[in-house]
């Protein structure tokens, strides 16, 4: 029984493409799509021995890691967008919590009205003798 040979080619371009996909922020098959030699195993699907003894793939990969300060532009845009919505967010609870407290004052005073009406018809009612239109309908 004999090993089949490595197809080193294949292996290179395996790594290459993993790369590809992750200096682009696509990756398929990393958990983070973070720019490290870990995560480049990860989407290779190659042996870390494997990827480890193409070792100028390696290096650029890393140095293209390096220029880009280790987050792929697809990430950097996500993470600004993440930021704005944030700032977003916070203001809308904001002007909700705001809105809220508006709510609750005029409910307060929505309540205190009605019962000052309520006593001021009451109050109107004793104080002129006059019967009121649902007692005048009952008694027809």
């Amino acid at each position: 029984m004999s090993r089949t040979r490595r197809d080193k080619a294949a292996e290179r371009a395996a790594i290459v493409a993993a790369a590809d996909r992750l200096l682009v922020g696509t990756p398929l098959r990393s958990a983070s799509g973070k720019l490290t030699v870990t995560e480049l195993i990860a989407e290779s699907a190659l042996r870390r021995d494997v990827v480890y003894e193409h070792t100028d793939l390696v290096d650029q990969f890393k140095a293209q890691a390096k220029a880009r300060h280790s987050t792929p532009t697809a990430m950097q845009i996500l993470t600004d967008k993440c930021a704005g919505l944030e700032t977003d967010l916070a203001s809308i609870k904001s002007s909700l919590a705001e809105e809220r407290r508006t709510n609750s004052l005029l409910r307060k005073a929505l309540a205190e009205m009605s019962l000052e009406l309520q006593q001021t018809g009451q109050e109107l009612e004793g104080a002129t003798g006059a019967t009121s239109l649902s007692q005048w309908r009952a008694h027809r």
